[in-house]
C-alpha cells in the first residue's frame, strides 16, 4: 500500500502533468480498425486481461478484439500512467478505470469533453442501452453523479452500494482477549483506555510477555476518525485531497474541523493514548503490509484492536490458529459529541471510471455503449465481476439464505483450490450499477466466522454504525464546481487536506505538542497561509447554490 504522505506529493505531480495533458491531446491521434478496441484498464497481479475469461466472452459476443493498456491498482502509479497516456496523444478508444484506485473526476472530464478529446455520452444512452437507461430511472441520485457540472455526461460512474463500505470508520478488537480478561467492550473514551491498558500490562495473549499491541492501524485506517468521532465529527484523512475530508457543515455553515477546539481535544485524547503506549508507534508510518504481517505474527496473536473497514485487512481469516475469528467490531464510542460515527457519504461518486475517447469511431462508440449495456446487465454483471458460472459462482437453490434477509437470494460465490478462478473475470472493474437488490441478494453462510460468511460478519457488525451518522456530514458529493475556480480550489484542497494529515499525525505522536498553545497556534497560521479560509469560501459558496 502506498505511503498516503507520498501519494499527498504525487498528487501535485499529477494535477500538474494533468494540465499538460489536455494541452498535448489536440490533435486527432490514430485510430484502430473498427473490430479492434484499445482500452486503458487497472490490471491486478492475478490477472491477464488479454486472456481473462470474461474478456473472451465479450470479443465473442461482441465480434471485437480488445487490445489493453494497463496500469496496477495502485492509485498514485495509476493517476500517473494514465496522465502519461493521455499527454502522449496516443491513448486507446477507451479508459475503464476502478473508482476506489483512480478515475476522471469532474473538471478533468469538463476540460477534456470541452477539448474534444472525449465524448458525449447523452446521445448513446437510450434505446440502445436499456440496462444503463435503466439504472438512471430506478436510481435518480446515479444519473446525478454521472452528469458533470456543465450538464453533460461525459462518462459513468459507478454505483456500489456496499453497505458495510458505507461505514468506513470502524474498530475491530479481539474477544478472545476481552473474554479472558473478563471485560466487556468498550463504550466510552475512557472505558477505551481502560480496555486498551489492560490489553498492554494483563498478558491477554497468555505467553507471558509484553508482546500484546493494544491498537493498530496504517495510514489507510482510521484510528483517528474511531477516536476523535466522541469528541468531534471526523470524517477521515485525504492528503491526496480528492475530497474535502476536513470540512464538515455545522448550522448551516461550512468549517474546517481542526480549527475548532473540540478537534485539539479529541486529538489531544489520541496523544495521551500514544504517550501511554496503548496505540501502535507505526500506526501513522505503516502500510498495510506491515499490519498484516503483525496480525499475522508467527509469535502468535499479538494485536488487541485495529481500525480498518475490515479484519481481512490485518489478519488471515483462515488461520489454523482461529484468529480470525476473535475479532468483532466495537460501535461507536459515547462521548461529549455524542455517539457520533462518520459516514462515506452515496454509493457513487461524482466522475467517471468509464469514458470513450476521440479516437473510437461512431462504430466503435456504439460497440462500446453494448458492452457496457451487457455489464450493467444481471448476465453481464455476475460474470464480469465474479468469473464463470459454476466455477466461480452459482445460481441460488432451495434453503439459500441471502445477505439482506429481506431480498430475494440471487447467486452465491463459489471457493476454489488457491490459484484457481482467478483470471475468470473483471473484477471491480464492472461494479457499475450494485445496488441493495444485487449486493443483497448474494447467498451467504449464517456462519459468520467461517470465511464463506465474512459478507454476513461485515453486514452485521456494519448495523452497529448504522444510525450513528453524525448530523454535521458535509454533502460535498452534492456540490460541482468547475472552471477556473475548481483548478483554484484543487490546489487548495490538496494543500490543505495534506497538511491536516501530517499535523494530525505530528499532533497525535506528540511530534507536535498539542497541549502548547504555541503550536497550536502555528498550526492555524500554516491552514491560514494554505488558503485555508478560501478553501471554505469556495465551498460554502458552491453549497449555497444548491440549497
Amino acid at each position: 500500500m502506498t505511503s498516503r504522505f507520498a501519494r499527498a506529493a504525487a498528487a501535485g505531480a499529477a494535477l500538474a502533468v494533468s494540465a499538460s495533458a489536455f494541452a498535448a491531446c489536440s490533435s486527432e491521434p490514430e485510430t484502430t480498425p473498427d473490430d479492434v478496441i484499445t482500452i486503458f484498464a487497472p490490471e491486478n497481479p492475478d490477472m491477464d486481461l488479454d486472456d481473462n475469461a470474461f474478456t473472451k466472452v465479450i470479443e465473442e459476443k461482441f465480434d471485437v478484439d480488445l487490445q489493453f493498456e494497463t496500469t496496477t491498482y495502485d492509485g498514485t502509479a495509476a493517476g500517473e500512467k494514465r496522465q502519461i497516456s493521455l499527454a502522449s496523444g496516443d491513448y486507446p478508444d477507451a479508459y475503464m478505470l476502478i473508482p476506489w484506485v483512480d478515475q476522471f473526476n469532474n473538471d478533468e472530464l469538463v476540460k477534456l469533453g470541452g477539448q474534444g478529446i472525449i465524448v458525449q455520452l447523452d446521445d448513446l444512452i437510450g434505446e440502445d442501452t436499456p440496462n444503463i437507461a435503466a439504472a438512471f430511472e430506478d436510481e435518480p441520485d446515479y444519473k446525478k453523479a454521472a452528469t458533470a457540472s456543465d450538464g453533460n455526461i461525459w462518462g459513468l460512474p459507478q454505483w456500489n452500494e456496499c453497505f458495510h463500505c458505507s461505514y468506513g470508520t470502524k474498530l475491530w478488537m479481539n474477544s478472545a482477549w476481552l473474554d479472558t480478561l473478563g471485560l466487556e467492550q468498550p463504550t466510552t473514551p475512557e472505558e477505551m483506555r481502560t480496555v486498551l491498558e489492560a490489553f498492554k500490562t494483563q498478558d491477554p495473549n497468555g505467553n507471558g510477555k509484553a508482546d500484546e499491541i493494544p491498537l493498530s492501524g496504517d495510514l489507510g485506517g482510521t484510528v483517528l476518525q474511531y477516536l476523535m468521532n466522541p469528541f468531534v465529527y471526523t470524517s477521515g484523512i485525504n492528503a491526496e485531497g480528492t475530497t474535502p475530508a476536513s470540512l464538515a457543515a455545522v448550522d448551516g455553515e461550512v468549517v474546517l474541523q481542526p480549527t475548532r477546539d473540540e478537534w485539539r481535544t479529541a486529538i489531544a485524547y489520541v496523544n495521551s493514548l500514544y504517550e501511554d503506549g496503548l496505540i501502535d508507534e507505526g500506526t501513522f508510518t505503516q502500510n498495510g503490509e506491515a499490519l498484516y504481517a503483525k496480525g499475522n505474527s508467527a509469535e502468535g496473536v499479538i494485536l488487541g484492536s485495529v481500525a480498518t473497514l475490515h479484519p481481512a485487512v490485518f489478519v488471515d481469516l483462515a488461520a489454523a490458529d482461529g484468529r480470525g475469528a476473535q475479532y468483532d467490531a466495537v460501535p461507536p464510542l459515547t462521548g461529549p459529541n455524542g455517539s457520533d460515527t462518520s459516514w462515506n457519504g452515496p454509493s457513487g461518486a461524482g466522475g467517471a471510471s468509464f469514458v470513450i475517447t476521440n479516437r473510437a469511431s461512431e462504430a466503435k462508440q456504439r460497440k462500446l455503449m453494448q458492452i457496457m449495456d451487457f455489464i450493467y446487465s444481471y448476465e453481464g454483471h455476475l460474470q464480469g465481476e465474479f468469473g464463470i458460472e459454476g466455477v466461480n459462482w452459482a445460481p441460488p437453490e432451495s434453503g439459500d439464505v441471502p445477505l439482506d434477509e429481506t431480498v430475494e437470494p440471487l447467486y452465491k460465490t463459489l471457493t476454489l483450490p488457491e490459484g484457481e478462478g482467478l483470471n475468470n473475470a473483471w473484477g471491480a472493474m464492472t461494479q457499475y450499477f450494485s445496488d441493495e437488490t444485487f449486493r443483497g441478494g448474494q447467498i451467504v453462510s449464517t456462519d459468520v466466522y467461517d470465511p464463506a460468511g465474512y459478507e454476513r460478519r461485515l453486514f452485521e457488525a456494519t448495523k452497529l454504525y448504522e444510525g450513528h451518522e453524525s448530523g454535521e456530514a458535509f454533502p460535498y458529493w452534492d456540490i460541482r464546481i468547475s472552471g477556473d475556480t475548481a483548478s483554484e480550489l484543487a490546489t487548495i484542497q490538496t494543500n490543505v487536506e495534506s497538511a491536516v494529515v501530517q499535523a494530525s499525525a505530528e499532533f497525535a505522536t506528540g511530534t507536535r505538542d498539542i497541549e502548547s498553545d504555541e503550536d497550536w497556534a502555528e498550526f492555524q497560521q500554516n491552514l491560514t497561509d494554505l488558503g485555508a479560509e478560501r478553501y471554505v469560501e469556495i465551498y460554502q459558496q458552491a453549497w449555497d447554490e444548491t440549497k
